[in-house]
């Protein structure tokens, strides 16, 4: 057990601000990094992501949608994390290098956004799942009281920080929980199914393989604005990419097809049907959920973090503990009035913003040698304008292929005539964005060195 002092420097480690870490608070090493994202991967709500691309989608297809999305998705997700890792910067305040210092705002609010509406998110799945179990147990529902309890939770690991977080629970609770919930819950979802029958059933239209892709990118890359948050804590380049994008592939892809599979076998027309479904299974099952809702916190710890210390770029006094319990109780009240739903349009627009906003940064640091200097983020000018249109472009272009958002939106995107587009968005928007990004800061680039020189 650790004493005062290791807690003091726990407590230091927590709250971190946006100044680049130190050597001596970056302890992640690789194992260390892979346990971490490996148990942010686990979610119910992956599963969920899984089930939407179902009935649309027959069994090889989501599969192989999975397959590709997965690859993109966790390549990308891994680069991140490694730029993070040189860079010792929070993802947003890393985002000042590429856009100027105000021009990282853009990305901040979104950030902060996508923040609060992943934590909201999450606080539903968790708390409909317990409130399903507490329902089968003992006979009362109480959804209210989960959100508030689950919250709470939520609250004490972003308190906690990474190092805090990956110390007091990953090593000693997920690391041991997780494996044989998941075990579990795979049988179960397997046990009695025909999967010869589920493999020839064809998909019923209205989503193409590359579009279901988007969506699995989309689960994915929603984790990039982050990478950094957690991988400036690591102890090499090495432990926070690898770390990062394979420790998240292995869960993320195995839920995925998990909810494809559930959806299949057992019939579930509304993927929130998953936890009723799940608690019905028997009490082995019941366990296997619980497992999984103890762990489930990881996430939405993950998402009131980051949006704080995402918000730490706009307000670098704010105490960040007080920007945690803000985050939280926002959090905790969407999810009291929320309902689960629009969520496969809502991780497309995620996808939207964030597959060219990660281009332009990888253009930006390829162009400055693979490498980040605290001068390259800290000495940025106010904005680098050529950088955000980059950005801007890329999200237009993945708006007009795969229009996606409220309806009015979409309904707007819709006279622009979208070209039957057969491989989706994510790819098209990523290009586009990183080749207009790479000649901007390549010629930025050889203009500075020139200046520089006379």
């Amino acid at each position: 057990m650790a004493g005062p002092g290791g807690v003091e420097q726990e407590r230091i480690e927590g709250s971190w601000g946006i100044e680049p870490v130190p050597e001596r608070l970056r302890v992640l090493g690789l194992l260390d990094t892979g346990l971490l994202w490996g148990n942010l991967g686990v979610s119910l709500l992956v599963i969920v992501a899984g089930a939407v691309l179902v009935p649309a989608l027959s069994l090889p297809e989501a599969l192989l949608a999975i397959a590709l999305g997965c690859l993109v998705g966790n390549l990308m997700l891994g680069v991140a994390g490694a730029i993070g890792t040189d860079a010792r910067v929070p993802g947003m305040v890393l985002m000042r290098a590429p856009l100027g210092r105000r021009g990282s705002y853009l990305p901040t609010g979104v950030n902060v956004l996508q923040g609060l509406g992943w934590s909201i998110f999450e606080l539903l799945i968790i708390a409909t799942a317990a409130a399903a179990l507490s329902d089968e147990l003992f006979g009362f529902h109480a959804q209210w009281l989960w959100t508030l309890a689950f919250g709470a939770v939520a609250l004490v690991f972003a308190l906690l920080g990474p190092i805090g977080f990956v110390r007091r629970f990953v090593r000693r609770i997920a690391i041991w929980a997780v494996p044989l919930a998941l075990v579990y819950l795979t049988w179960w979802a397997l046990d009695g199914a025909d999967l010869g029958a589920l493999w020839d059933q064809p998909g019923e239209g209205g989503l193409t393989v590359w579009q279901g892709a988007d969506v699995v990118v989309a689960i994915t890359v929603s984790w990039i604005p982050y990478a950094a948050d957690y991988t400036r804590f690591s102890t090499t380049r090495r432990a926070g990419g690898l770390g990062t994008g394979l420790g998240y592939l292995v869960p993320d892809a195995w839920l995925l097809a998990l909810g494809v599979v559930l959806v299949l076998s057992r019939d579930l027309g509304d993927p929130a049907e998953l936890p009723a479904a799940v608690v019905a299974g028997g009490l082995a099952a019941v366990l296997a959920l619980f497992a999984l809702l103890v762990t489930e916190t990881d996430e939405a710890f993950a998402n009131v973090y980051s949006a704080s210390v995402s918000l730490q770029n706009l307000v670098p006094r704010a105490p960040q503990p007080l920007l945690v319990a803000l985050v939280t109780a926002a959090a905790v009240a969407g999810a009291l009035v929320i309902d689960l739903v629009s969520y496969q349009s809502f991780l497309l627009l995620l996808g939207s913003v964030f597959v060219p906003l990660f281009a332009v940064l990888l253009a930006h640091w390829l162009a400055h040698g693979a490498r980040y200097a605290p001068a390259d983020v800290f000495g940025a000018p106010a904005w680098r304008p050529g950088l955000v249109a980059a950005w801007l472009a890329g999200f237009a272009l993945y708006q007009w292929l795969y229009p996606t958002g409220p309806g009015w939106w979409v309904d707007l995107v819709g006279r622009l005539d979208p070209p039957e587009w057969e491989i989706g968005a994510t790819v098209p928007a990523f290009a586009a964005s990183f080749a207009i990004a790479g000649a901007v800061a390549l010629v930025s680039r050889r203009s500075e060195s020139g200046a520089a020189a006379t």
